[in-house]
């Protein structure tokens, strides 16, 4: 009974838990974390070079003819989640370590998922082109959009946008997107053949980072700074978030007046979050330790985003049918 359960949670989420394992009982220290550190750069790179490579120009450009849906989603992932996000910060400051509660906010600007919007909503019988479209736009405009709005809203708590960290996030995170985007016509066919082992390099490369950002938080006394009751706060703040995410998501596709199947497409789109984009973003901005720190609600977000869309994605489902 035990192996079932074990098999039917996604690989995604074994390896976050591992990584959060490993950190905890055996962080990187010392001398060790510059090279850590150094390796969770190169990861980083691989990754966004990956992502470039991976997202076609022509089914991006195919579908921004529904500005309807996009343009609503756009405005939702980067408005109004990141709205929630900001009041979720203030209302967790002076009850969770001030970096804790600023991660609510960073996870209420962060892009959606690729891979598991799409999955979870084709599952649904959702609408899997705009789905493809509209995560591959988000991600699109989040390499670019989230920093700075993240920076805006925190202000002085938040990161030093700077001219060090425009560098960083120009030689990491948009370079190897762009190189990406430029190789895309001499790769794509090797992208085709060795889906599964670019989907390993990409899970890998996030562990990696959440491993070295883990670490961080854990060697600043990450489990005696975050006591039992504000783990509670901490997960009732997630829970909140997660309601607003997925039926405020729901309800705006219905007011929007979206078929079935855009509308549920536009659900997963709108209410999931990115570790993908948000454990590479959070070590170029800020120190390993207070990264860590920082990632705590978007790991428990991302766990239990996709804890709730297997069986939401089942149920719309036979809804449909």
């Amino acid at each position: 009974m035990l192996n079932a359960l074990f098999s039917r949670i996604d690989w995604m989420v074994r390896l976050l838990l591992l990584a959060v394992l490993c950190a905890s009982f055996l962080p990187v220290e010392g001398g060790a974390r510059t090279v850590a550190q150094s390796i969770s750069d190169g990861a980083i790179f691989l990754l966004f070079l990956l992502n470039g490579m991976r997202l076609s120009r022509a089914d991006v450009l195919a579908g921004m003819g529904n500005w309807r849906f996009l343009g609503a989603l756009v405005g939702w992932c980067y408005g109004a989640m990141a709205l929630a996000g900001l009041a979720l910060f203030h209302l967790g400051a002076g009850l969770l370590p001030n970096v804790v509660a600023l991660g609510f906010l960073y996870l209420g600007t962060l892009s959606s998922t690729v891979q598991s919007a799409t999955a979870y909503s084709s599952l649904g019988g959702g609408n899997v082109a705009s789905s493809v479209v509209a995560a591959a736009l988000l991600n699109i405009i989040g390499v670019f959009l989230t920093a700075p709005l993240f920076s805006a809203l925190a202000g002085q708590q938040g990161a030093d946008f700077g001219g060090a960290a425009l560098v960083k996030i120009l030689l990491i995170l948009i370079l190897p997107f762009v190189l990406g985007q430029i190789l895309q016509s001499r790769t794509g066919r090797w992208m085709e053949r060795n889906g599964g082992i670019v989907s390993w390099m990409d899970r890998i490369a996030i562990a990696i980072a959440v491993y070295v950002a883990f670490s961080g938080a854990v060697t600043q006394g990450l489990w005696t700074r975050v006591d039992p009751f504000a783990w509670a706060i901490l997960l009732a703040g997630v829970a909140l978030f997660l309601a607003f995410g997925f039926f405020g998501a729901w309800w705006l596709g219905a007011g929007l007046r979206l078929g079935r199947s855009d509308r549920i497409a536009f659900l997963f789109a709108g209410a999931h979050k990115s570790t993908a984009m948000g454990a590479p973003l959070a070590m170029v901005l800020f120190p390993s330790a207070t990264a860590g720190l920082l990632m705590v609600p978007l790991l428990a977000y991302h766990l239990l985003q996709l804890v709730i869309s297997a069986p939401l994605a089942n149920r719309l489902r036979s809804r449909s049918g």
